[in-house]
Formats: structure tokens, C-alpha cells, sequence
């Protein structure tokens, strides 16, 4: 990584209200991976956003907003996440998100798929239309009228703006990670969800 990740023992006051946010927030969703080093410092896209908290707490905010209550059937979720990091090479975003789609029950040989830039030919409908939308605006240019209406007529106008908003972000997620150069954590790293606080 290009910035280190800090220790709790070494936040700064205006830091420490994010991390402890983040613990918290992480515990019901963000699960089934590696977020923290044994000593507590978060890892992944967390690590930036508390060295700069003035940029990070915005973001985590939107963050939040995007997984608070989804509309979204959750494996529509991880297609959408995954084809993202995946047109972005962000690979923290690729191992966290694989880890979250087993663990929904999504089929193996789709998350590797997905992960390797190409379209399974199983997806569900639902799926299929999500895989559309974040490939489509990983690619720039305006979403295709026809693939806006296929999204809102099988999921309705609000939670395809969810799931436009959620690539929005997870785009985000994809810059911070390569840029910070944030890498896939080692097996020197914490378990998958020992308590970090």
C-alpha cells in the first residue's frame, strides 16, 4: 500500500469516531473476509479513508447509504459489485466481493467468471441486468435507454437508481483501492472477522 494502515492505539482524535464507526457498520455486512490486521489497523479501502478523514468520512457515509437497506436482491448486488472490480482490476474489491458471494449462496463458477472481465452464461434475468448496467457504465458513455427500461421494469425506478448509485460507488471504491495501491490482504493478516476492537 502506498499509505501504511494506522494502529487504534494511534488515531487521532478526529480519526478515531470513523474507525469506530467503521467497526461497527462492517460487523453486519462487510463479513467473510480480511479487514484488519491483528493489531486492529483496517485494511482494504477503510485504510485511506481514515489516514484522510476529511475525504474518508463522506465517502464512508455514501458507503453506508448504498448498503443500508437495499431493494436489491443481495446476489444482484455482488453481480453488479464484482463486474465492477473486475473492469477495474481492483483486487481488493474482487477478493472481499467473491467472499461475500459465496457466502450468499452465488455460484462459484460465476464469481470466478465475472472476476475475470467475461459474462457468465447462467446468470438469472436479475443478474443478467445488473452484469448490463455495470459493464455498460465501466465503459463510459450514457446507459443504453433500452437497458435503463429493462432495469426498471423488472426491478422499478427506485432500486435501478440503487443499483446505479452502487456501481457509482464501487467505482469509487475501485479508484481508491488502485490508487493507494491497496493489496489483497496475506495470510499474515487477521482471520476473517476476529473482533478488531
Amino acid at each position: 500500500m502506498r499509505i501504511p494502515p494506522i494502529a487504534p492505539g494511534d488515531l487521532s482524535q478526529e480519526q478515531k469516531p470513523l474507525y469506530e464507526d467503521m467497526c461497527t457498520e462492517m460487523k453486519s455486512y462487510f463479513s467473510g473476509f480480511i479487514k484488519s490486521r491483528k493489531d486492529g489497523a483496517l485494511l482494504g479501502p477503510w485504510a485511506p479513508a481514515i489516514r484522510y478523514p476529511k475525504f474518508g468520512k463522506p465517502w464512508w457515509d455514501y458507503v453506508k447509504a448504498i448498503a443500508d437497506n437495499p431493494s436489491l436482491p443481495k446476489t444482484v448486488r455482488e453481480v453488479a459489485i464484482l463486474a465492477t472490480g473486475a473492469h477495474f482490476k481492483a483486487g481488493y474489491e474482487l477478493y472481499a466481493h467473491s467472499a461475500i458471494g459465496e457466502k450468499l449462496h452465488l455460484e462459484a463458477d460465476k464469481i470466478a467468471t465475472i472476476a475475470a472481465g467475461e459474462r457468465p452464461s447462467d446468470l438469472s434475468r436479475e443478474e443478467g441486468i445488473a452484469y448490463s448496467v455495470a459493464v455498460s457504465l465501466a465503459a463510459g458513455g450514457r446507459l443504453p435507454r433500452a437497458t435503463w427500461k429493462m432495469a426498471v421494469e423488472v426491478f422499478g425506478e427506485d432500486s435501478a437508481a440503487e443499483l446505479i448509485f452502487l456501481v457509482a460507488g464501487y467505482h469509487q471504491v475501485s479508484a481508491i483501492l488502485n490508487g493507494f495501491d491497496v493489496c489483497i490482504p496475506s495470510e499474515d493478516d487477521q482471520e476473517p472477522d476476529t473482533p478488531s476492537t
